[in-house]
Order: C-alpha cells, then structure tokens, then sequence
C-alpha cells in the first residue's frame, strides 16, 4: 500500500522526559494519519517499558522541589501556561482539526478555548484552596491536602488537548509530577503543549509524555510500582483493563469511560426552539463525544412531528472539509472506527430498524476520498433492548424510540449498562427535574447539553467510569487528606 505524506516533510513528534526531546529507546515508529485525507502527517515514538522508566524516574526526580512550592506559587505556574497557551490559540486550533478531522470552527470554539480555561480554573482553585478546621472540646482537628507523588494521565482521541489539560492543569496545582500518554491516534497537541510548558520554563521532569500504543507504553505506565495514581478518561473495555492494573498496588484511580446517553423529548417540549440544539447533541464531534445522546427518547404525541423535524435539521448539516468555517460535520477519526460505525449501520437494518437518513460516504472532493467519512445517521424501528440501542457507538448514529408517560421513559433511559449522562427537554422543569433524579447517571442538562461549570462533578456510574473529576473533586482526587489533631495546652 502506498504511503500517502499529507505535508511536505514528515514530522517526528517525540517523548518529552525530563525536560528534553528525546527519541523512543527501540527507535521505533507509528505513523500518525490525519481522518478527513488518510495522508500520513507525522510520526511517534513507539514507546516500550525502558521509556516509561525513564519518564517515571525523572518525575519522581523532579517531585520533591516541586511538591515544596507553596500553592500560590504552583497556581502562578499554571497562569503562566495558560498564557503561552493561549499565545498558540490558532495553532491549537488547526492542529487538533488536522489531527482529529473535527471542523475547525468546533476546534476553535471547544478544543483551544477549554484548553486555555482549564489552566485559568484550576489556578484560581488552587489560590482559593483552605486548610480546614474542625473543633473539639479539647483539641482542633487541621486536614491538609499533600501532594499524592507520581501520576499517569491517559487521554482519547476524541478531544486530545481539551482533556490533557482538565487532568494536568489540577495534577501539577496540587504537587504532583506526571507522565502522560495521549492516544498515538492525535498526538500532535500534545506535544505542543509540552512545547508550551518549556517556553513557559516550567521545573524538567514536573510534567512529562510518552507516546505509543495502550499494550506497550500504557500498561507498564499504569501498574509501574512508582505511581500513586491514575486518571484515565477512554473506552470501557480499555478502562476495565487499566482499573485492574491500577488497583493491583491500590493507587488512587479515576476512571472516566463511555456513554449511551439518553435525549428525553417530553410532550410538552418546545420543539422549534430546541430542535438544533437536540441535534447538536447528537452529533457534535462527529458524535465521538462520551456525552452525546445517542438515544432520542419521544412521547409518543409528538413523536411524529419531532421526527420530521429532527431529520429535516440533521440534513442541514453541512460535512465536508474541516477547515472550511461554514462546516459542521468532519471526518471521523480512524478507518477501524468508521467499519465500526459501518457495521451498527447493517445492524440497525439486520434489528429491524428503519435509515431515515444517512449511513453512506459523502460526495465532498477528491482530495478526501482516502478519508474516513460517512453521512450523520438516524434509525427509526427499533427496540430499546436491541444491540444498536443499547450498546456504545461513539459515532454519528442515533436512534428513536417512542414512550408512553414519564415513567417508561425513565425504564427506557436505565435500561442500558452505561449511566454518564443525559439531557431532557420540556417546558416543565420541575417535570423535567423529577425525572432527571430518577435516572441512574451522573449527570443531567434539562433543556440544555454540554452546558458547562467546571466547579460542577463530571463523571458516571455503572460502567460509565469511577470517581468524578472537576473543581474540588479533582483537587480531593489528585492529593492525599491528612488530618492533623492537636490537643488544647
């Protein structure tokens, strides 16, 4: 097969130990593609376990002087990132539309924006962080938060730079020294925001990255004896392997998996005015989006009338190239994932489903053909217990399922093994507040989605994940409580 190079000299990306490039110890590679041309882009280090070794003895170097910074201090290095950052905003932008073959527009809007907000949040958590007091008769109680030591930090494809930075920004705020290791699908920001952490002179070792595979360079990361912790934000198959590695030497582990999230239409519903707004929370990101809801749960009185205008907005969408503004939809990020996607296609017709739209590889030029690309999807007809219903697909399908009254919806939106997230839209609140407390999941937006205060706890139950991380979750996560109980003189 021929090697097709998407720019004019290929680039190597490599790991970041200890405050310098270095190559991977086997000098082997894996190409990086870039999803909407199949053009190879650049190339990673294929990481084995003498490289996590390495990464993992120059954060434990670097743990001592850094975990002595007073937290103010700490917070002022995050500021300073954030500005480097936020300097590259542009570049952040585009490279993580290259990498991913999302729209530049969403890159811009959600990818680059969230990455600089991070860093900003977290350093003010951390200024506004009090040690706590608790009086006895004869004694006061002071719980202090200390640094944890060594961590890994796993991140997807599917948001690489926006999620880096949620679990780096608190990790380093709170003491600690870090390996991270992207997925070897989108390393390209990674790597800028190491770039970004040199120039803002940041102490060698505090932060550190390894590229390569989840078997390879993941697995001796995760059950390396000298880390204390590990947050993990991927799929549940992967997720369940990394908490069995993890918990072997009982580190403190976060685990923040997949979704088959529920979108609650209720009868009383405002269709006109929310109908792109359920839209967008069916497909944005190409529907790679641990929180999409990618089942639409509809009364049964406007089933009808939601459908048609349901799929009169999908087919508004716009796909096509990602660097074009006006674009909605972009590739999605691998030819193994878009079988994938392919594959609930022919299912959802083999359960008995109906395509009401899209399923087939767009028309959109020549310079995409090697792309991975397929038009957004809905599936009418089928039952809520089938295998396209009920199990993940991380892509842009969904499927609609009509209910009789507010409890079979809530039957319907548990009745899978997920439960990370989910959105109902009504004209009630308070209807839509007493459903939401009913369903078993970890977060809820009602006539809204995605709608985001970092200080708020972002996580699932069931095999949705373990733990929450944001605000003061992920600063209790990332330290270790002490109390400190001393008697009255």
């Amino acid at each position: 097969m021929e090697m097709k190079v998407g720019c004019d000299q290929l680039i190597d990306i490599l790991n970041h130990i200890g405050g310098k490039e270095v190559q991977g110890i086997d000098e082997n590679w894996i190409l990086n593609y870039a999803p909407s041309t199949g053009k190879v882009i650049s190339r990673i280090p294929k990481s084995s376990y003498q490289d996590v070794e390495n990464a993992v003895k120059a954060a434990k170097n670097a743990s001592e002087g850094w975990a002595k910074l007073s937290k103010d201090e700490r917070a002022d290095w995050l500021d300073k990132i954030a500005d480097c950052l936020e300097s590259r905003f542009d570049e952040i932008a585009s490279l993580e539309s290259l990498d991913t073959g999302k729209p530049i527009r969403i890159s811009r809007a959600v990818d680059a924006t969230r990455s600089v907000t991070n860093f900003r949040f977290y350093a003010q958590q951390i200024r506004e962080l009090k040690i706590e007091h608790f009086r006895m008769e004869n004694a006061t109680n002071h719980v202090i938060k200390r640094p944890v030591g060594v961590g890994a930090l796993i991140t997807p494809w599917n948001l690489p730079l926006y999620l880096l930075s949620w679990k780096v920004a608190p990790a380093i705020g709170m003491g600690n020294t870090v390996i991270c290791k992207p997925s070897e699908l989108t390393p390209m920001t990674a790597n800028l925001l190491m770039q970004v952490i040199k120039d803002a002179g940041l102490p060698d070792g505090v932060v550190n990255l390894i590229h390569g595979t989840g078997i390879e360079a993941g697995s001796p990361l995760v059950s390396h004896p000298d880390v204390r912790f590990v947050s993990f934000t991927g799929g549940t198959e992967t997720g369940s392997v990394v908490g069995r590695d993890a918990a072997a030497s009982f580190k403190k582990i976060s685990l923040e998996l997949g979704g088959k999230n529920a979108t609650i239409v209720l009868d009383d519903c405002d269709i006109d005015r929310h109908i792109d707004s359920i839209v967008r929370a069916s497909f944005l990101n190409q529907g790679q989006v641990c929180l999409c809801g990618s089942r639409i749960l509809i009364q049964e009185a406007i089933y009808e009338i939601f459908k048609t205008k349901f799929v009169d907005s999908v087919n508004r969408l716009k796909i096509g190239d990602p660097s074009d503004e006006n674009t909605d939809l972009g590739s999605l990020i691998s030819p193994q994932h878009l079988e994938k996607v392919t594959s609930y296609v022919n299912l959802a017709i083999e359960e008995g489903g109906t395509i009401l739209t899209g399923g087939i590889s767009p028309e959109i030029g020549a310079e995409f053909e090697g792309g991975n690309w397929i038009t957004p999807t809905v599936v009418d007809g089928l039952s809520p217990d089938s295998r396209c219903s009920t199990e993940e697909i991380f892509g842009p399908l969904v499927t609609l399922h009509p209910f009789k009254n507010d409890e079979d919806a809530i039957r319907i939106s548990n009745g899978t093994r997920y439960g990370l997230a989910g959105s109902i839209w009504t004209n009630d609140s308070s209807r839509g507040e007493n459903i939401a407390k009913q369903m078993d999941t970890g977060m809820v937006w009602i006539n809204t989605w995605l709608h985001r205060d970092l200080r708020v706890p972002f996580g699932g139950v069931k095999d949705s994940g373990l733990g929450r991380e944001g605000g003061k979750w992920s600063l209790g996560f990332y330290s270790e409580a002490t109390n400190i109980c001393i008697m009255d003189e």
